[in-house]
């Protein structure tokens, strides 16, 4: 059984970006909660310091979230990225604030701090892309965000450090920065995929409380860089789930800012920068999952034997969002039938006769009855920080692989007391 990984991996810096923090009084704690992407990265050379700021910035795509009640900024950001026909100067992130609910209002605010951010780098407020996280329904403190991004600007630099300072400025109720990074040689070029995220709760497939920025020194068009970013997202980001909530804020945003002279055009590039995509995704969501709220135990959630995609989908969800399951991995109580009675209800067309569970190496279930198993080890096995937990159904040849947790009274005890 392989670990998942917990905390930020070793930082590896693409070309072509810097990053800063500073606390802008959003948060209460008065901790930093205002972050800042620029794609310049390292200091312009004078070749390019006599163009035109315009020039810099970086190719984009974005994935959002699939709740109907959708952030300002999700919507300021959508509508900036179809505009400048997927170009990204900067990137403005602010926590302690979701600025959703807030009416036209909220809107406003979200587009009048991409216009002051826009003024300073000399470039549109459509290039400014904008996001939050935080509570929902309070309005987004404009001014305080105005009046520090001279200072956010300034700060900004192409280091290690710069990026640990960006990754904690965005988080809410996080324990932990989470980062990942990749680097790969594509042709005589070396490339960088570097992965920041923040989430810890309202955590569901289709994308969660999950603000996560993948930056890379690739050259790919937005079409090119939207088809690989759904791809990577597929099988990491959209396969793992806390509690079954789906935010309002949502947004993976990968950018790539050329600046290595690589370029994923070959097929063996392509599959190189997909393989490195996907992996800094597939390490952002164990960090995420494993810094869950409350969480005690991960579980891996293996559903084999599906007619499709959809259909294993279908059923991991059904069981990743029991609470009765959850709240007995919880217990470390190896309560097979609740896992069985949420297959059953999963809406799919399975014949409970057919159904294998498995806790650990030990099967649990068999053709869908008790199968005796030593219930000690395999307590001992859902006590552990991971355990596996395969569901077979017996129906064809299509598997996933799903990331979710337990549900602990610690997680109850966060959200009850999350806005006051």
């Amino acid at each position: 059984m392989t670990a998942l990984r917990r905390s930020p991996e070793k930082i590896r810096l693409p070309l072509g970006f810097s990053f800063s923090a500073v606390a802008a009084g959003i948060k209460v704690s008065g901790r930093p909660d205002l972050a800042l992407v620029d794609v310049w990265g390292q200091a312009p050379s004078p070749v390019q310091a006599e163009r035109s700021s315009a020039a810099a910035g970086a190719t984009a795509a974005a994935l959002f979230t699939k709740n109907r009640v959708v952030a300002a900024p999700v919507e300021v950001g959508r509508r900036s990225l179809l505009s400048t026909g997927g170009r990204v100067r900067a990137v403005v992130v602010n926590s302690g604030n979701a600025n959703c609910a807030t009416g036209r209002a909220g809107t406003q605010a979200c587009e009048r701090v991409c216009r002051e951010a826009g003024k300073l780098f000399g470039v549109s407020a459509a290039e400014i892309f904008p996001s939050s996280t935080g509570i929902i329904g309070v309005p987004l403190p404009a001014e305080k965000i105005h009046a520090k991004l001279p200072e956010l600007i300034a700060a900004r630099s192409a280091t290690e450090s710069s990026v640990l300072a960006f990754a904690q400025a965005i988080m809410t109720t996080d324990t932990r920065p989470k980062i990942a990074s990749v680097r790969f040689r594509a042709a005589s070029k070396e490339v960088t995929v570097l992965g920041i995220a923040k989430g810890a709760g309202m955590i569901h497939p289709q994308l969660a409380t999950m603000l996560v920025y993948v930056f890379t020194d690739v050259s790919a068009s937005p079409r090119e860089l939207q088809f690989l970013l759904r791809e990577a997202c597929d099988d990491s980001l959209n396969c793992m789930s806390i509690d079954g909530d789906t935010s309002t804020n949502d947004t993976v945003l990968l950018l790539a800012s050329g600046a290595s002279g690589a370029r994923v055009k070959d097929v063996r590039s392509r599959k190189k920068f997909s393989a490195a995509l996907t992996a800094v995704c597939q390490s952002l969501a164990e960090q995420i999952v494993t810094d869950g709220e409350g969480v005690q135990h991960v579980i891996r959630l293996f559903v084999e034997q599906a007619r499709s995609r959809e259909e294993a989908l279908l059923v991991a969800r059904t069981i990743a969002h029991s609470a009765l399951v959850k709240t007995a991995w919880a217990g470390a109580d190896p309560n097979w039938g609740r896992i069985l009675a949420a297959v059953g209800r999963c809406g799919a067309p399975i014949e409970p006769s057919r159904v294998q569970i498995l806790i650990g190496s030990q099967k649990v279930c068999r053709n869908g009855v008790a199968s005796e198993f030593n219930e000690q080890q395999a307590h001992r096995d859902l006590a552990r920080p991971v355990c596996d937990i395969h569901v077979q159904l017996g129906r064809g040849r299509t598997s996933v692989r799903f990331l979710t947790t337990d549900l602990t009274a610690e997680y109850v005890r966060i959200n009850a007391d999350y806005s006051t």
